[in-house]
C-alpha cells in the first residue's frame, strides 16, 4: 500500500534517516575498520530503497542481503561502485544473475565453490567457526583454500553465535579459529563481526564490520545502555474510548477481566500490521509519557489499552506511541517474549510511512 496522504484512522511509521546514518557513523567511529550495511529483509522492515540510498549517500559502499532477489532489487537502486554481497550464495544456474547484476556470492559449501570455479567473477567465503549454520567448517578451510586457488576471493567472513553476550566463551574460540583461517587467505578482506561483535572490542573488528540490527536502533548486546539512536517511531490512533466496569471482560476469549472500573482506549493497530499477537496482555503503549498496558488479545486490526492512569482528556484520533524514543523497541520486544528483529521484519504494509532526512 503506497499513498501520500495519511488518514486520521491509519497507523503510521516514521523513519528517521538521519538517525540511521548516525548509527552507521557510530560503527565507523569505533576504529579503523570499513563499515558496510546489512539491508536484507527490506532493510529490516524499514524500506530498502530509502534506507540503502541514504546510507550510500552517506558514504557506505558495501551492502549485504540474504537472497539473490534482494540483491537484484538493490543493484537497480545503487551505483555500480557499490559492492553487494549475497549471504545465501546461489543454487545451480542462478550464478548467471550474479554476473548480470554484478553481485558477489558468499560461498557457503563445497558445491557452491565447485560451481564457481569456472567463473571469472569475485566471491566471498563464509567459514563456519562455531555457529554450525552456514559456511565451510573451519577444519576444512585448507581444502577450501586449495579449491579456490586462482579465484578472486574478495572477502573471508564468519559469524559470531553469541556476540550479544560479550563474556561468552564461544566468542574467544571463534576469534582464535578465524585468525587461523585468515592466514590461508592473506589477500582477502576479513570480516567477523556484525553489530554485537563490533561492540565486544577492536580485536573482533578486522577489516570490515557488518552492522545490521544496530543500524535500525535496537541495542545489539545485553548492555542495559543502548548506544544506538532510535530510527523508527510507530504510532496508532485511538478510535474508541470506553469504560469497563469491575467484573467485565474484554476482547476475544475474554482473557482480561477488569478488577475495578477501567478506562480503555481502542487503537487502530493489530497483527495484520505486524504488531505481534504475543503482545496480548503483555505489551504497552505510551501516552503523555505514561506507559499504558495492552489488555486482552491483540486482534487483527485492534488493540485495547488501559488508560486509567492518564490524567489528560483523550479524544478519538489522538496518537499513541508503541515503538520509538518513548517506547523502547527492545523493551517492547521483551514484553512480547521475542527480539527486536522479529518486530521490525514483521511490520506490514498498511502503515502510512514517512521518511525524514535533513
Amino acid at each position: 500500500m503506497t499513498q501520500n496522504r495519511r488518514f486520521a484512522s491509519q497507523p503510521e511509521l516514521a523513519i528517521n534517516l538521519d538517525a540511521l546514518i548516525a548509527n552507521w557513523q557510530f560503527f565507523k567511529d569505533l576504529g579503523n575498520a570499513e563499515v558496510s550495511a546489512v539491508v536484507k529483509a527490506n532493510a529490516y522492515g524499514l524500506g530498502i530503497e530509502k534506507c540503502a540510498l541514504a546510507l550510500h549517500d552517506a558514504g557506505c559502499n558495501i551492502f549485504f542481503v540474504a537472497h539473490l532477489s534482494e540483491g537484484i532489487v538493490l543493484r537497480k537502486m545503487l551505483s555500480w561502485r557499490a559492492k553487494i554481497y549475497v549471504l545465501n550464495g546461489f543454487i545451480g544456474g542462478e550464478i548467471q544473475y550474479f554476473r548480470e547484476y554484478d553481485l558477489i556470492p558468499v560461498l557457503n559449501n563445497f558445491e557452491q565453490i565447485q560451481s564457481h570455479q569456472d567463473q571469472k567473477t569475485p566471491c566471498a567465503i563464509h567459514i563456519d567457526t562455531g555457529m554450525n549454520r552456514l559456511g565451510i567448517r573451519f577444519d576444512e578451510a585448507e581444502k577450501c583454500e586449495k579449491l579456490l586457488a586462482g579465484q578472486s576471493v574478495e572477502m573471508i567472513m564468519s559469524h559470531l553465535a553469541c556476540a550479544s553476550e560479550p563474556a561468552h566463551t564461544l566468542n574467544d574460540l571463534q576469534l582464535v579459529r578465524f585468525r587461523q583461517i585468515c592466514d590461508l587467505f592473506p589477500n582477502a578482506q576479513k570480516s567477523l563481526s556484525a553489530s554485537a561483535g563490533a561492540l565486544i572490542g577492536p580485536k573482533y573488528h578486522f577489516d570490515l564490520l557488518r552492522p545490521g540490527i544496530g543500524l535500525y536502533g535496537s541495542n545489539p548486546n545485553d548492555n542495559p545502555i543502548n548506544p544506538m539512536r532510535p530510527v523508527l517511531t510507530l504510532r496508532a490512533p485511538i478510535i474508541q474510548l470506553r469504560e469497563l466496569k469491575s467484573g467485565e471482560a474484554f476482547g476475544y476469549g475474554a482473557t482480561f477481566t477488569a478488577s475495578k472500573t477501567t478506562k480503555i482506549a481502542v487503537i487502530a493497530l493489530g497483527y495484520a500490521d505486524g504488531f505481534l499477537r504475543s503482545a496480548s496482555n503483555s505489551g504497552f503503549a505510551v501516552i503523555d509519557g505514561v506507559k499504558c498496558p495492552i489488555i486482552g488479545r491483540v486482534s487483527m486490526d485492534l488493540i485495547a489499552l488501559d488508560i486509567s492512569e492518564i490524567k489528560t482528556a483523550l479524544n478519538c484520533g489522538d496518537m499513541v506511541e508503541l515503538l520509538g524514543a518513548n517506547a523502547d523497541i527492545d523493551e517492547q520486544a521483551s514484553s512480547m517474549g521475542t527480539i527486536a528483529y522479529e518486530i521490525l521484519t514483521n511490520l506490514g504494509n498498511r502503515f502510512h510511512r514517512t521518511y525524514s532526512k535533513s
